[in-house]
């Protein structure tokens, strides 16, 4: 089965620089973490996001597009990066969650992917 992993963390948490001796413990463990999910072969896509005051949130609202800048959520976690997994089970999914640095300061999102037969 597929599932994507979201990582949600602090803002601070994806505000680290990666040059930053404070920050070389935060970076191994995500570093630690990669190596042992890809070497695992079960990794299918994935990709760490930009910060998120690059992102840019559409709407449409009585036929208008409306754009606004940065993320939109008002929430004290946000979207750092994501992975497509294909494992066994929920299980095995919920197993790789609770490994994630993210799980730690934030939270790891696990949703089952819908394949185009399913609808």
């Amino acid at each position: 089965m597929d599932f994507m992993l979201m990582f949600n963390s602090p803002a601070q948490d994806l505000e680290r620089e990666k040059n930053d001796p404070a920050s070389a413990t935060y970076w191994e463990s995500w570093r630690a973490y990669m190596n042992a999910i890809y070497g695992a072969g079960i990794v299918k896509s994935g990709n760490a996001l930009k910060a998120p005051y690059t992102a840019s949130t559409v709407r449409i609202r009585d036929g208008k597009r409306q754009v606004q800048d940065g993320p939109y959520a008002d929430t004290k976690e946000l979207l750092g990066g994501y992975l497509v997994i294909n494992v066994a089970s929920l299980d095995d999914a919920l197993q790789w969650a609770e490994r994630s640095p993210s799980s730690i300061s934030g939270s790891t999102e696990v949703r089952p992917i819908l394949s185009m037969s399913e609808n």
